[in-house]
């Protein structure tokens, strides 16, 4: 039976940090669903097709070079719901630091309560990522800043072009 993991977000854009968390994800897992929430009440930077493509464009070589098969899709329902959705015994969060854990903790034993099959498993940042958050991402570059350093090339480009408007 093939491990599938879902790892869930708003990917508004793709951070370093998100990458950093697939690339671990991609060494636990058979198929790796890159799960993009959808909330109508938000206004994100990027339209979801855009977010599609920036996903796919920056974790499917990440993922090929793991040999895991990576899946990208939406959802706009309960993290745990889209999990069932695609068949993933493995829920995928990332830690920055404590205030995360405390958070992600109280997510998991919910989602724990929900789907009792469903294990989420936690990793933690790599040190040069932990500070890096898209709400701060899209501030900086809101605000003309250089996020170069914290987003993918491919993102980055994106984003100038976002702003250059």
């Amino acid at each position: 039976m093939p491990r599938i993991a879902l790892y869930a977000g708003s990917f508004d854009p793709v951070t370093n940090g998100h990458l950093d968390v697939v690339s671990q994800a991609v060494g636990l897992c058979d198929r790796l669903v890159v799960a993009i929430g959808v909330h109508p009440g938000k206004a994100p930077l990027f339209p979801v097709e855009e977010r599609l493509a920036m996903v796919r464009e920056v974790f499917e070589p990440v993922a090929k070079g793991a040999q895991c098969e990576l899946e990208c899709t939406t959802f706009d329902d309960l993290t745990v719901t889209a999990a069932k959705r695609a068949n993933a015994t493995i829920l995928i969060r990332g830690l920055r630091d404590g205030t995360d854990l405390d958070y992600e903790m109280q997510i998991a034993g919910m989602n724990g309560t929900m789907a009792p099959q469903i294990r989420t498993v936690f990793l933690p940042a790599s040190p040069t990522v932990r500070p890096i958050t898209a709400t701060l991402v899209r501030q900086i570059a809101g605000m003309g800043g250089d996020v170069s350093h914290f987003v993918p090339k491919a993102v980055a480009r994106r984003i100038k072009t976002k702003f250059a408007r």
